[in-house]
């Protein structure tokens, strides 16, 4: 697999489901004590098949009504939470004195028309190294006084005429944050490989901190 050159340790899984369940095993067994989570560092990994992007898992009980609601909201570009905070109270959290957030990765990926310009550069050059989406931006660390974006960067290479993403990630939290990003991810490669005309191929995922906080763990028992 074409990411296994850049990471030897890289490992390969069919869809996100077998993901989650192998890293919600290993972080409960062997990950540390961080920030009352089990934490492991440094983790990258590769979907196979990005688009089989639904979590089954019993003891998760995702919900895949909500995922595609959080779906549409960035697809609306609109930063404001206040009716998604309606079906995931966590958001109000987030919120600023205008019900906004930074989290609205769909608001993030059309600011400076970073999302246009991606799908261009792919129909220009397919060799471009230069299709990325900048999400987290250390320069505008003082507007993240309620609200920190969890991924950095978002990458698009076509290799094999197929087109392959990067996702990169500062933190992750495994059994709300994974589920649901992993799925609004992979609905933005099949986005604009359709936008290019161009199969999907790999979906990379790495997180810098890659954790399952304490009260999630042993739901497998």
């Amino acid at each position: 697999m074409i990411y296994e050159i850049l990471n030897k340790k890289n490992m390969n899984f069919k869809n996100a489901q077998e993901a989650f369940e192998h890293y919600y095993n290993l972080i409960s067994e062997t990950g540390v004590d961080f920030d009352s989570t089990k934490t492991l560092f440094n983790q990258g990994f590769t979907i196979l098949n990005p688009l089989d992007n639904n979590i089954n898992t019993n003891y998760r009980d995702w919900n895949h009504k909500y995922a595609d609601r959080e779906w549409n909201w960035y697809l609306s570009g609109n930063p404001n939470a206040e009716e998604i905070s309606k079906h995931a109270p966590i958001w109000k959290k987030m919120m600023d004195s205008n019900g906004n957030v930074r989290s609205n990765y769909g608001w993030q990926w059309q600011r400076s028309y970073q999302l246009d310009t991606v799908i261009a550069k792919l129909k220009n050059n397919n060799k471009t190294r230069q299709a990325a989406i900048s999400i987290y931006d250390g320069k505008e660390i003082n507007t993240y006084t309620k609200d920190t974006p969890c991924t950095y960067a978002v990458q698009f290479t076509i290799y094999d005429n197929k087109l392959n993403m990067a996702v990169m990630m500062r933190s992750n939290d495994l059994w709300y944050g994974f589920c649901n990003d992993q799925y609004c991810f992979s609905k933005l490669q099949e986005l604009v490989s359709n936008e290019i005309n161009i199969e999907i191929g790999e979906y990379y995922h790495f997180a810098h901190n890659l954790h399952v906080y304490n009260n999630f763990l042993n739901k497998n028992k």
